[in-house]
Formats: C-alpha cells, structure tokens, sequence
C-alpha cells in the first residue's frame, strides 16, 4: 500500500465479543487499519487471517500487531497469523506489542510448531520465524513514534485482567482510538479527545440473559459481564466527553441474538451520544477521510 491518504481505512474484521462462535454468527475482534503507509492488525481474535484476505491485504505486508489483552477472543490467533504469513512468503520484520505474557505465548507457540518451523526451513529454504519477529511488551505510555507515526496506550478496567489497553494511533491530522475491552471508564475520554474516530466496546442490557442462557456459567457470567463491559449508553457517553468525531461500536455483545438488530444498538446509544455513529460488522469498511462513508468490504474492490 502505498502512503496515499486515500487509501488510509479502517476494517472492522471481526466485531462480537467473547470467544464463542455460532453458525451465521460474526467472528471475534480483529481490526485493520491502515495508515500513512503502515499496515496495523489491532487485536487477532479468531478468523483474523481470513479476514485480512478478504479484506485484499497480503499478509506478506503484515508489518504491526496490537495485543489489547490476553483474552482469548483478542490473541487466539496471532501465531496462526504470523505463521500464515510466513509461509506466504513474509520476509521483512514484524513487530507485535502486546501486554506482559505475550512473550511467553510466542515463544511456546513457536515451540508448538517447532516440527513445522524446522522442516520449512531446511525443505524450503525459509527463513527462521523466531529471527522475524519482534515482541514488545508494553504498560501506559507512549508506545512508539516512527514515520509519523504515534502510539499511544492507557490502561482500561478490565476486571480480573489487569494489563488491558486502550490504544490511540495518530498520523499527520488523523487519530485513531480503540477502547479494547472496559467496563465504563471515564479517563478514557481523556485518552480520546478529539480524536476522529472511537472505536468502543458496547453491550446491551436487553441480551444479557438470552446470552447467558446459551453459553452456560449462569451467575458467574452475567457478573462478568456487568463488571467488566460497558453498556452503550456508556459508550456514548465517553465519545461525547471525549468531542469525537465518529463514534464505532465494536465488540458487540451479544452479535447474534436475533432478536437484537442496529436499531436496537442505535437506539441505545443516541441516550447519550448525538454524532455520527457507526455499528460495526465483520468486513465493514471505514474511510479516515472526514465524513467517511462506512461500506461492506466487497464494495471496497
């Protein structure tokens, strides 16, 4: 890709929330964005790899990865990813930021696969994938500034994991932020002032028990739940402190009960926030330009 900012996107690859799939049902958090030349998978729940091909990337660009957290519905996935890229032909650097453990997942990933690795390297003169692959692991702050390019994270309330991440990507007059996984926190909108897009969790209250009755774990769950997301309207709430521009709601929890459809989720949100508003799905393509028009990825092509 080149540094166009035309082509700068953001793809919401995958948009539910938890680790559980249905038939029909949409996949778990993943997220393109590109940006100032840059090609950034933020979180790589399962189904990412997929999701970026069908999105037109060729994960011979993967260039960096984002870990909010190590949930398995944000990370499941990422040795899959950068394996796949590998033996797609990967041969430039990766760099991966993750919280503390992320390093101990790559390393035993690698392990896991070493079999593999191994015999790829000597039967078809690949590189070795461990010399490839940078792992960063990062708490709050500024997390890396290079070719115009900032990265900052702030630490979420995110109960019982304690290392989770909002990150906020800037390039040039753009700005970028990902809630990750939180219950309703109010520095947040601190964290995402101004910025042109919020890409925030979202839960609906009307779900919850039809939810729990499917997955099991009854009380314990729904007390997860309620401790450790954030509702809509609280959603809404931080994007209109924060004076985004757009406000994205991702992470959708539930994202296959059919009795919950976009106006439900609209409807919730519009108790607080009063701006242009996207409900994600998988493959939904959001320009960064001013105004952007959210479109399906097929329509991208």
């Amino acid at each position: 890709m080149s540094a166009d900012s035309t082509r700068d996107r953001l793809v919401l690859l995958g948009s539910k929330g938890g680790p559980a799939l249905r038939p029909g049902g949409p996949w778990p958090s993943s997220s393109l964005l590109e940006i100032g030349g840059r090609t950034i998978v933020v979180d790589c729940g399962l189904g990412v790899t997929r999701g970026l091909a069908d999105a037109g990337i060729s994960l011979k660009a993967l260039d960096l990865v984002f870990i909010t957290h190590l949930h398995s519905d944000h990370m499941l996935e990422l040795g899959p990813l950068i394996h796949t890229a590998w033996t797609a032909g990967l041969a430039t650097p990766v760099t991966v930021f993750g919280p503390p453990g992320t390093g101990h997942y790559w390393q035993r990933f690698c392990q896991a696969m070493e079999f593999d690795i191994e015999i790829r390297i000597v039967d078809e003169g690949r590189p070795d994938i461990a010399d490839m692959v940078s792992i960063i692991e990062f708490g709050e702050g500024r997390l890396m500034e290079e070719r115009g390019l900032k990265v900052l994270a702030l630490r979420v309330d995110h109960p019982p994991v304690t290392d989770c991440f909002a990150l906020r990507f800037e390039h040039a007059e753009q700005s970028i932020v990902f809630s990750a996984d939180t219950a309703f926190f109010p520095p947040l909108a601190d964290f995402a002032n101004g910025a042109d897009i919020l890409v925030h969790e979202a839960m609906l209250e009307d779900g919850i028990e039809r939810l729990v009755a499917k997955t099991g774990n009854g009380a314990r769950l729904r007390e997860h739940l309620l401790a450790s997301h954030s509702l809509a309207e609280e959603a809404g709430r931080i994007a209109t402190d924060a004076g985004v521009r757009r406000l994205v709601l991702n992470h959708l929890i539930p994202a296959d009960d059919p009795e919950i459809g976009e106006a439900d989720w609209i409807a919730a949100v519009r108790k607080t926030w009063a701006g242009d508003l996207t409900i994600a799905r998988d493959g939904l393509v959001v320009g960064l330009e001013h105004d952007p028009e959210p479109k399906d990825r097929a329509s991208e092509k």
